[in-house]
C-alpha cells in the first residue's frame, strides 16, 4: 500500500481538526452529554469509519480495506474494556459527572500520544526484525490468558489498587481536596497545590500505557500497513467519550468482555506466531528456513472470528444479565 506523504498530512490534520473542535467548542462547557447529543456525535464518527474503510476499498482493493475494519473492530473493542476500567477509575476518586467528559478528553489525548509513538517503533521494528511477531505473538497470548482469568467485571470484587504514579503523587505532591472544574493545579494557602483531577489524569494516562502495550501488538496481527494501523486507532479513540455516557450501565453487564477478548488476542497472537514461522529467518527455528505448514490466515477470516466472537461476547452477556437491576 503506496500512501503519499500529503496523503498522511491531510489525514492527520483533519484528525487535529476534530480534536480542536473537540476541545476548543465542546470542552469549553465541561458537562455530561445527553442521550441525543452522544448519540449524534457516535453515530457521525462511526460513519466516518465505515466510509473511509469504503474510500480504502476504492482506492486500494478490497482486501486493504478488509485489514482496516479489521484493525478499527479489533482496537473499538479494547477501547470499550478501557472505558471500564475508565469507569472503575472515575468511580472511585469520585469525579463529578460534569467533569468526566473533561477527564475522559485529557485521557483520550494521552492515549492518542501513546499509541502514536508505539505504532513508529512497532512499524520501525517489524520493518528491520521479522522475529518481533514472536514477540507479539506470545505477549498477546500471555495477556489473553490474564484476561482469562479475570473475574472482577463477574464478581464485583475490589478493584485494583491505584496506579503506582496516582500512589505517588499522593505522597509527593501537596493536593487538594476539592475539584477545582478541569484545572489541573491551583494556589492554596498561598503555594501551587494539585487538584484530584490532575491525579485522575495520572491514573487514566497509567491505564493507557497499558493498553497502548495491548492494542499496537494487537492490530499489527491484522494488518502491516502503518497508515492503517494510526487510522484504525484513530477512529477506534473517536467518540470515547460520548460512547462512556451512552452505554455507562451496558458496560457493567458486559460480563464477558474479559473472555471474549481473551479469545480474540489469543487468536490473533497465534495468527502472529504462524505467520513469524512462514516468514521463519531464526536460526533456531527450522535452520532459519520458513516452515512450510504454517499457514498465513487471510484476512477474511480474521475479521469473521472478530466479528463473531464480539456478537457472542454481546450476546452471551447481555442474556447472563437479562432482568438484572442497573448500575
Amino acid at each position: 500500500m503506496n500512501v503519499q506523504l500529503w496523503v498522511w498530512l491531510v489525514t492527520v490534520g483533519i484528525w487535529a481538526v476534530f480534536l480542536a473542535v473537540d476541545l476548543f467548542v465542546v470542552g469549553r462547557r465541561p458537562h455530561e452529554p445527553s442521550t441525543g447529543e452522544s448519540l449524534r456525535h457516535l453515530a457521525f464518527f462511526v460513519t466516518a469509519a465505515l466510509l473511509f474503510a469504503a474510500g480504502v476499498w476504492l482506492v486500494s482493493g478490497p482486501g486493504y480495506a478488509g485489514q482496516f475494519a479489521a484493525g478499527w473492530l479489533t482496537e473499538y473493542s479494547l477501547s470499550i474494556d478501557n472505558l471500564f476500567v475508565f469507569m472503575i477509575i472515575m468511580s472511585k476518586l469520585r469525579v463529578p459527572r460534569a467533569l468526566q467528559s473533561s477527564a475522559l478528553f485529557i485521557g483520550i489525548l494521552a492515549a492518542i500520544a501513546l499509541r502514536a509513538a508505539f505504532i513508529a517503533v512497532g512499524a520501525a521494528a517489524i520493518n528491520r526484525y521479522s522475529w518481533v511477531f514472536y514477540l507479539f505473538g506470545l505477549f498477546l497470548v500471555f495477556t489473553a490468558g490474564r484476561l482469562a482469568h479475570e473475574t472482577g467485571h463477574e464478581t464485583g470484587e475490589e478493584p485494583p489498587r491505584d496506579p503506582r504514579i496516582v500512589r505517588w503523587l499522593r505522597r509527593r505532591v501537596p493536593t487538594s481536596e476539592d475539584f477545582h472544574g478541569s484545572k489541573l493545579t491551583v494556589r492554596v494557602g498561598g503555594r501551587r497545590a494539585a487538584t484530584p483531577m490532575l491525579v485522575v489524569v495520572a491514573a487514566l494516562g497509567a491505564t493507557d500505557l497499558l493498553f497502548a502495550l495491548d492494542s499496537i501488538p494487537a492490530i499489527y496481527g491484522v494488518t502491516r500497513e502503518p497508515y492503517l494501523v494510526l487510522t484504525a486507532n484513530m477512529f477506534a479513540l473517536m467518540g470515547l467519550r460520548q460512547l462512556y455516557f451512552l452505554i455507562g450501565d451496558l458496560l457493567r453487564r458486559l460480563v464477558y468482555l474479559s473472555l471474549g477478548l481473551a479469545v480474540l488476542l489469543a487468536f490473533i497472537g497465534v495468527k502472529l506466531v504462524l505467520h513469524a514461522l512462514h516468514e521463519n529467518t531464526l536460526p533456531f527455528v527450522n535452520g532459519g528456513r520458513p516452515v512450510d505448514w504454517a499457514p498465513d490466515i487471510p484476512i477474511w477470516l480474521s475479521l469473521a472470528v472478530i466479528l463473531a466472537t464480539l456478537a457472542t461476547t454481546a450476546i452471551a452477556s447481555l442474556v447472563r444479565t437479562r432482568g438484572a437491576p442497573a448500575g
